[in-house]
């Protein structure tokens, strides 16, 4: 069971989503497979946001994430195009 939850909060203007969802399954794969502590992905879709949670075994592995190349250099560029504000990150451990 995951330790740590790494919750992004994005703000897709409805025309972009299809797009946004595009990237969270291009990428779903390779985090689960190479990023160090990652144990579940997950799409949660709203009316006024759409939000990516991510588990962890550790706050650190979250927080190492934001920090790596997958996430820098694949991830960001390839949503930005969609976003409407910056995104909102949080960090949560499980009790």
């Amino acid at each position: 069971m995951a330790k740590a939850f790494l919750e992004i909060t994005l703000k897709i203007a409805p025309e972009n989503r299809a797009k946004a969802g595009g990237v969270y399954t291009k990428y779903r794969s390779p985090f689960l497979s190479s990023t160090p502590g990652a144990e579940s992905k997950d799409l949660l879709v709203r009316t006024e946001d759409v939000q990516v949670l991510h588990g962890f075994d550790s706050k650190a592995n979250a927080e190492s994430y934001l920090r790596s190349a997958l996430f820098q250099k694949d991830v960001v560029p390839a949503l930005k195009p969609c976003l409407l504000a910056d995104p909102e990150i949080r960090i949560y451990e499980h009790a």
